[in-house]
């Protein structure tokens, strides 16, 4: 047993009524990490999550938090250690926002859950923590699903926990509040040590916010059990060919570099040559896919950031290694295609010294009268 990990699971299987949906679960967490569950739906994240939260009975396997087995804290205990924000709703009549974030408070009142001066200032801070004080004497079911996530995750702050499991925090949030919440999150990791567990669909959020990925492969078929897939950094789990794998991708693609997918490219015979580099062709390589139109694009350094994009939509790439000069056959294949469309579309505005040529195809473009 390694005393490093902070929460960590042996030979664990989870499901309902007894029957199996995930097998061999081993998970290890040290304070002051993040360890994100990625997957395809219904592949088995939350019920690993309500599994190790006690909100779920396991079917075989063991669950330690500080290299003690969670079936023998009290719940009181366990309210000290860890906080929980999954995605049920909250039993929470006549409550306001602030009642809510209260209720972190209770595993540290007496038994009339009587709040002192403290622990309503603690509350107040939760509730700053997540922009949420204007949301104080609102009704709880009141209030938007976004705004529900941010009080919830007022609600854990508050408790003090060491170790906080959250089911899709970022669901229902706009890009702001993602944004303020992991921020928020990645703060207490690194100020208070505390360890995270959590799932996410957005896999470029997750890519960026974690230190340790786990990924979940479910079984469709009811007779089998599912397995996790893959368990590293980041940078082993996030590439192409796995992530397609992951989720079972069979149109489009999925870019490690920018942490986002792409649409089908539209195949056909180019009408449109794009010339760009340096990030400029991106906004018209992704409008020609929505439109629908075929295109080609070149010369592109094979470490220029246009060349992911073009690669995964354009019709046609014509590259360069990276570094090089352009070379005048890399040229000529480019300006051969280019007279094959009938429009070109320049995205820069001048040519260094490794893409010097490519200013030829500008000029054969305006030659011609088909430079947009």
């Amino acid at each position: 047993m390694n005393n490093n990990w902070y929460f960590h699971t042996e030979k664990l299987t989870v499901g309902y009524d007894g029957k199996p949906l995930i097998k061999d679960i081993e998970i290890h967490v040290r304070r002051g990490e993040i360890l994100t569950l990625i997957g395809p739906n219904g592949g088995g994240k939350s019920t690993i999550l309500k599994s190790i939260t006690r909100q779920l009975k396991t079917i075989a396997g063991t669950v330690y938090l500080e290299n003690e087995t969670i079936q023998k804290l009290s719940g009181k205990a366990l309210s000290q250690k860890m906080a929980v924000v999954l995605t049920e709703r909250m039993q929470s009549d006549l409550m306001t926002c602030e009642d809510i974030v209260a209720t972190g408070r209770y595993p540290y009142t007496g038994t009339l859950g009587l709040l002192t001066d403290e622990d309503r200032q603690k509350v107040h801070d939760a509730m700053e923590m997540v922009h949420a004080l204007d949301l104080c004497d609102r009704d709880f079911k009141a209030i938007s699903d976004g705004q529900r996530q941010r009080i919830m995750l007022a609600r854990a702050i508050c408790q003090e926990p060491e170790i906080i499991i959250l089911d899709e925090p970022t669901s229902y949030l706009d890009i702001r509040h993602k944004l303020e919440l992991l921020s928020i999150l990645k703060k207490l990791v690194a100020q208070n040590q505390l360890a995270v567990i959590m799932s996410l669909h957005e896999l470029d959020l997750a890519q960026k916010v974690s230190d340790q990925v786990l990924c979940v492969h479910g079984e469709n078929d009811p007779q089998l059990c599912g397995t996790i897939d893959c368990y590293g950094t980041p940078e082993e789990v996030f590439t192409p060919d796995y992530i397609r794998r992951l989720y079972g991708i069979t149109t489009g693609s999925y870019d490690p570099l920018f942490g986002c997918i792409e649409m089908e490219r539209v195949h056909g015979t180019p009408e449109v040559f794009v010339i760009g580099g340096g990030g400029s062709a991106i906004p018209t390589c992704r409008r020609l896919q929505r439109e629908g139109v075929p295109f080609a694009t070149g010369v592109l350094h094979e470490n220029d950031i246009d060349y992911e994009v073009a690669k995964a939509l354009a019709s046609v790439v014509i590259s360069e290694r990276a570094f090089e000069p352009v070379s005048e056959e890399k040229m000529q294949e480019a300006c051969k295609i280019l007279r094959s469309c009938g429009k070109v579309i320049c995205c820069i505005d001048s040519f260094g010294t490794m893409n010097a040529l490519n200013e030829k195809l500008r000029e054969e473009a305006v030659r011609m009268g088909i430079l947009c």
